[in-house]
């Protein structure tokens, strides 16, 4: 088992730092993914004429069986992604303001910084500018540069690794989503959970995944 004094050391030399976009970069108080998720059911009720009672139940049950609600809709209903996207993330980012000191807590960090997301480049940069970070960044992938493959599907991980030439042993992975790290540990990157409710706890199936827990990440990122 690698001691804990191994995995900071494995921060501070890190090359590269992959961020998730979404309840990571944000805190989920902002409830951005809710207005997404009601944009989602909204758009699929239309497209499958049914109420959104039916609609929400479908939503969930595709985000879980299929990683992400649009997947699940190409797959079984031969649903277009574009639109569906363009729909989804036509939303106001009132609630998402300036970060000044997770600004300066991400000019520390070393190496390249890249978004890996399930959203797109043009949501994730409207995001990234709200939150006045953007220039931190070196690169976004997102969905459509994942071939409309989503995280937790292990694919994304190996195209991201490939396209930017990532040594994963000097990379540390941040995300909302136990699920999303999994792949991210299989592949030797330092995996941070950046844990939505602070009554979650890691199950002991998680230990192998994740080896930092944050409730905060701009406060934890300060410490580094």
């Amino acid at each position: 088992m690698i001691n804990k004094r191994t995995y900071e050391n494995k921060l501070i030399n890190a090359e590269c730092w992959i961020f998730d976009l979404d309840n990571t970069l944000y805190p989920a108080s902002c409830n951005l993914f809710s207005k997404i998720d009601k944009k989602m059911t909204t758009y699929i009720a239309n497209f499958l004429g049914i109420n959104s009672r039916q609609a929400g139940k479908i939503r969930r049950s595709y985000y879980r069986d299929y990683g992400t609600t649009m997947s699940g809709m190409m797959a079984l209903h031969g649903m277009k992604p574009k639109e569906f996207l363009d729909d989804v993330h036509d939303i106001e980012l009132n609630d998402v303001a300036p970060n000044p000191i997770l600004n300066r807590a991400l000019s520390r960090l070393s190496g390249r910084k890249i978004i890996f997301t399930n959203g797109t480049i043009k949501h994730a940069e409207r995001v990234l500018k709200q939150l006045a970070i953007n220039h931190h960044f070196d690169e976004i992938f997102d969905i459509i540069s994942a071939n409309y493959i989503p995280k937790p599907f292990p694919e994304p991980y190996n195209m991201i690794v490939k396209k930017y030439n990532i040594k994963t042993s000097k990379t540390v992975m941040v995300e909302d989503l136990i699920r999303n790290l999994v792949p991210a540990a299989a592949l030797g990157m330092t995996t941070v959970w950046v844990r939505p409710n602070q009554k979650l706890d890691l199950k002991p199936s998680d230990l192998n995944t994740v080896n930092h827990v944050v409730d905060d990440l701009t406060s934890w990122l300060s410490t580094l």
